[in-house]
């Protein structure tokens, strides 16, 4: 099973995670979280007008970071044998990886989907782009851009 990753975070140099989001390739698996307890200090000017907006608008979602990594290893258990990560990041893998702390799943492969190079693509992009057009949400939302990343996988897988 393949799962598009985005994450949300403060600052590429003061780096501390805000939100993630999964979807699965057949779109039957998601999670979101929001985290409470990140630094907000240390969020860029960027990320308070981007991202915090979006922020709190899902019931259910919000966590601590203990919090998260229990949700997550939950979450991972209900899922095949046998996942990978699809992200456009190496930052978004490596904020997965330490949302986990104690190791990662036994079902899920360290190798990575990388991304970042179907951003050449132009059916990539033109799917990414119809996402946010048809949906009316906004980017920098973790679960919404993990979902785009999946809309233009699959008009390339097409």
């Amino acid at each position: 099973m393949l799962l598009f990753l985005d994450t949300e975070f403060t600052d590429f140099i003061d780096i501390d995670l805000i939100s993630i989001g999964l979807v699965s390739e057949d779109g039957l698996h998601v999670f979101y979280a929001e985290r409470n307890d990140y630094r907000i200090e240390s969020a860029s000017d960027f990320v308070r007008a981007a991202v915090l907006p979006q922020l709190g608008s899902l019931p259910n979602v919000i966590c601590s970071r203990e919090g998260l990594t229990l949700r997550l290893y939950d979450w991972f258990r209900t899922l095949p044998e046998h996942v990978k990560i699809a992200c456009d990041s190496a930052h978004d893998r490596d904020l997965l990886w330490d949302a986990f702390e104690d190791g990662l799943p036994s079902n899920l492969d360290p190798r990575l989907v990388e991304l970042a190079w179907r951003s050449e693509d132009a059916r990539f992009n033109a799917a990414l782009e119809r996402y946010y057009l048809d949906s009316g949400f906004l980017r920098h939302h973790a679960f919404h851009d993990a979902s785009a990343l999946r809309a233009g996988w699959l008009a390339v897988k097409r």
